[in-house]
């Protein structure tokens, strides 16, 4: 028979098995010390080296344009002036179409990505939303050249007959819009090259935001929809207000994309460095495009190349400030989360 032990006993055997240990931690993997120091200098070197190749893209630039800027100065970026024969160069004709052409191409696929996105993520059925998701994201990896063929030998046409042909027949004489649409329509132009920027990054943008839209929580979604919200309002004031950050980001990666665009531009812009008009029909020229028509052409040393060094300068100089600003922006929204919570 058992002997029964006091109620005290018991307890204090069941606090030595608390208290007992229970065997000894398992021993750290010993790592040489080189090791840390090893992967510390290469990732310090990997920081800085991004740095350096920066300041020497800077520094080679500034050094290449620096004969045209001693010649014009700022009035440069004012002036519309481009002949190399007589060698008077102004690059407001280039920055204007680079502007301009990166404006339309928002304007168009911010509204067209964003449907895109909202289909994929609230509307489409689970059997569509892969293959058409993947489809959208071959776009992306389609050549610039290829599509700068398509709009010159395709596109263009179209445009030109279905397109601008009705435009000018609709709108001349009207004040403002008569002045958009004047000039031969042709298919080529600052339109054209809007639109085809406008199709490449499409997929950039429409891909981000959906991404973004699918880290939304469910639980949020289904308690607006339990609520009686519609799709529409559940999009606006539940999957926007939350990721409203990746949605701007994804913006300015198609941005700066339509920003740097080169051949597919150089294609259908009309590659006409005057700014005779302020039509969206006439042919243009922007940063890259002329870069690449005449770079070849300009001789080492020359002030046509010194010209084109300083609107590559200016380029890299309004692809920076968007980005900052973007950064900006992106940092005053996640504040602005931050005091609200």
């Amino acid at each position: 028979m058992a002997a029964i032990l006091p109620a005290n006993s018991i307890d204090r055997q069941r606090g030595d098995e608390r208290v007992k240990p229970q065997g000894r931690p398992p021993a750290r993997r010993r790592v040489a010390p080189w090791a840390d120091t090893v992967f510390s200098f290469l990732a310090h070197a990997a920081a800085w080296l991004t740095l350096a190749m920066l300041a020497g893209i800077i520094l080679s630039l500034l050094m290449g344009a620096a004969p045209a800027i001693k010649q014009y100065g700022l009035g440069f970026l004012v002036s519309s002036d481009w002949d190399p024969v007589q060698e008077k160069f102004g690059g407001l004709a280039m920055i204007y179409g680079t502007l301009v052409t990166s404006f339309l191409a928002l304007v168009i696929a911010v509204p067209v990505s964003f449907g895109i996105a909202l289909f994929l993520t609230e509307l489409a059925p689970s059997w569509l939303r892969r293959p058409l998701g993947i489809a959208i994201e071959l776009l992306a990896a389609v050549p610039s050249i290829v599509y700068g063929m398509w709009g010159l030998f395709v596109f263009g046409p179209l445009l030109a007959k279905y397109v601008q042909a009705p435009l000018q027949g609709l709108l001349t004489g009207v004040p403002v819009l008569g002045a958009l649409v004047s000039g031969p329509p042709v298919g080529l132009g600052i339109l054209s090259a809007g639109i085809i920027l406008a199709i490449m990054i499409i997929p950039f943008i429409a891909s981000v935001m959906r991404d973004v839209f699918e880290v939304t929580p469910a639980m949020l979604k289904e308690s607006a929809y339990g609520l009686g919200s519609t799709t529409w309002e559940v999009v606006w004031r539940v999957v926007l207000p939350y990721t409203k950050t990746g949605v701007i980001g994804g913006i300015m990666l198609g941005l700066g994309r339509a920003l740097g665009e080169t051949m597919a531009v150089t294609f259908v812009i009309g590659n006409a460095s005057q700014l005779t008009s302020l039509s969206l029909f006439e042919a243009a020229n922007t940063i890259t495009s002329v870069l690449a028509n005449e770079f070849g052409e300009s001789g080492p040393g020359s002030l046509h190349q010194a010209s084109l060094l300083y609107l590559a300068l200016v380029l890299f100089f309004i692809t920076f400030v968007v980005l900052a600003f973007s950064k900006v922006l992106l940092n005053r929204l996640k504040k602005n989360e931050g005091t609200r919570t």
